[in-house]
């Protein structure tokens, strides 16, 4: 009897396309040994349609809130353990992400965006964590070479005219923003002055004023979709009292019915509103569901489901004892 040969094709012989479409059924940590196998793998495992969105967004410090500035103590180990998943993630997709997103409650310093910042240079979509260790020279260094964001989802901060500023002047596809905070008359400037073609802007679950809503709707002429749903929306007296609108006049109805959606809801049953009530408008995500900061009635803004790069399995597998 002749020798019996096995005819199949070897896995260092395989078809890229073949690969990828495994290698996507894989987390970060089973990633990174595979990687490793030959260059052909490698390779696989670097493919944009494994990389396009990369979601951190179960991975949280570990933190506690402090009274003196940045307000916020984080453990050290907490930093080493973000600084090795950025390591192995940068190294392995090869620049090829093109979402990333972060948990509310990750309080990198300017090192960690610095780092995937000079690694991840055709990033279109970014959602940050808190600003708290984030400098004004650390994030105007990091959107300086993200000259193709096109979105941005940040925290709420004290000062955001420098960072319009530099987005205006980098990202010259820039055309969506929400922001999860606090949304005054300065904030509503800084957008008129240096992002006029924003299309879209959400700011659900945020303190907004009412001369700052009626800046937006008065003088953004591309504006086409804005979601203010859950808001507080407050009118500040010259003296310096503030009220609570519960309801929108006409004056603001007829202009936002011009945008091609608007969301708005500032319901009495409503959980999220009652939750904005309870928090005085700045909202505390960690009281709430993990997956509650995620959500928008804007369709291109919401994350929905975490992503399987960096699953259940990750966060225990590199978590901190």
């Amino acid at each position: 009897m002749g020798e019996n040969k096995w005819m199949g094709k070897r896995w260092e012989d395989m078809d890229t396309d073949v690969l990828v479409k495994i290698f996507k059924e894989l987390n970060l940590v089973e990633l990174s040994p595979v990687s490793q196998v030959c260059r052909l793998w490698r390779s696989a495992c670097s493919d944009p349609l494994i990389w396009g969105t990369l979601d951190f967004g179960l991975l949280k410090s570990n933190f506690i809130q402090t009274r003196a500035s940045p307000y916020i103590w984080v453990d050290d180990r907490s930093d080493k353990r973000l600084a090795r998943i950025l390591r192995v993630a940068m190294a392995i997709s090869c620049g090829n992400v093109n979402c990333m997103i972060f948990h509310y409650n990750l309080y990198m310093r300017d090192e960690h965006l610095h780092f995937i910042s000079k690694r991840s240079p055709h990033l279109k979509r970014l959602v940050m964590p808190a600003w708290n260790r984030i400098t004004r020279v650390g994030i105007c260094q990091a959107i300086q070479r993200w000259q193709e964001l096109e979105s941005l989802t940040m925290p709420t901060i004290g000062h955001p005219l420098y960072i319009m500023e530099e987005i205006g002047r980098s990202c010259k596809n820039f055309t969506e923003l929400k922001v999860m905070g606090s949304f005054d008359h300065q904030f509503a400037f800084a957008i008129l002055q240096f992002l006029p073609k924003l299309k879209v802007l959400s700011l659900r679950c945020s303190k907004v004023t009412m001369d700052a809503l009626q800046s937006l709707l008065h003088s953004m002429e591309y504006l086409e979709v804005l979601n203010i749903s859950h808001s507080l929306l407050l009118v500040i007296a010259a003296n310096g009292r503030k009220q609570v609108v519960h309801e929108l006049d006409g004056q603001i109805l007829e202009r936002a019915s011009r945008l091609r959606e608007f969301h708005y809801c500032q319901s009495r049953t409503c959980i999220a509103c009652q939750r904005m009530v309870v928090d005085e408008g700045i909202m505390r995500w960690y009281r709430y569901e993990d997956w509650f900061w995620r959500r928008d009635e804007v369709r291109s803004l919401d994350l929905q489901d975490y992503g399987k790069l960096f699953d259940a399995g990750c966060e225990r597998l590199t978590s901190v004892e």
